[in-house]
């Protein structure tokens, strides 16, 4: 007996998005949400978030996605719900504090480097990724804290990377590029 072919991170990744997507579609709250009016910016984004993650990474969370829609629950709509709280609870996962100290260190990085572009998005970045890691499984956060420590360790910032190639893929240019327009939009800049 042959077995099918194990799907590619691309194939991944396209599922997990029309996964991710369909869920949004349903997220009834109290403020219409951006991503909700413009699909092609938000799939965008997530399959660029999504792309810097290993296939075994990409693979437990499909799974868990599917999981989740025969469960009837809806993880963007626990992630929305979380970040519409007061203050969200606590994780129970270890490693999701963690992930998220990486991850806004990398934030501050670029806003650092960038700060036209990127103005006070540290606090806000930091919570939407603690309210998304909130809702997933232990062994999807334990693989994701291992990309995550893995791009570290070889010097990489993946929230640098991300941004670079959506940039690229709007045609806005390069991170200096943006910069430079954003800087030249806002009068007496220094």
């Amino acid at each position: 007996m042959t077995l099918p072919p194990v799907p590619g991170p691309e194939v991944l990744v396209e599922e997990i998005v029309e996964h991710e997507w369909e869920m949004m579609m349903e997220v009834l709250s109290h403020r219409p949400e951006l991503c909700q009016e413009r699909p092609g910016g938000y799939r965008t984004m997530r399959e660029i978030t999504l792309s810097s993650l290993s296939p075994d990474t990409l693979r437990t969370y499909l799974g868990e996605l599917r999981r989740a829609r025969l469960a009837g629950r809806n993880l963007v709509g626990e992630k929305h719900a979380r970040m519409e709280e007061a203050a969200a609870a606590a994780p129970s996962n270890p490693f999701v504090p963690r992930i998220v100290a990486i991850e806004s260190a990398w934030m501050a990085q670029l806003c650092a480097a960038f700060p036209f572009t990127f103005r006070g998005a540290v606090a806000d970045y930091a919570r939407a990724l603690a309210c998304e890691l909130g809702t997933l499984s232990d062994p999807t956060v334990t693989l994701l804290y291992r990309d995550v420590l893995a791009a570290r360790e070889a010097g990489r910032n993946l929230v640098r990377e991300r941004y670079e190639t959506l940039f690229r893929r709007l045609a806005r240019g390069t991170l200096e590029e943006v910069e430079a327009k954003e800087r030249a939009e806002i009068p007496d800049a220094l």
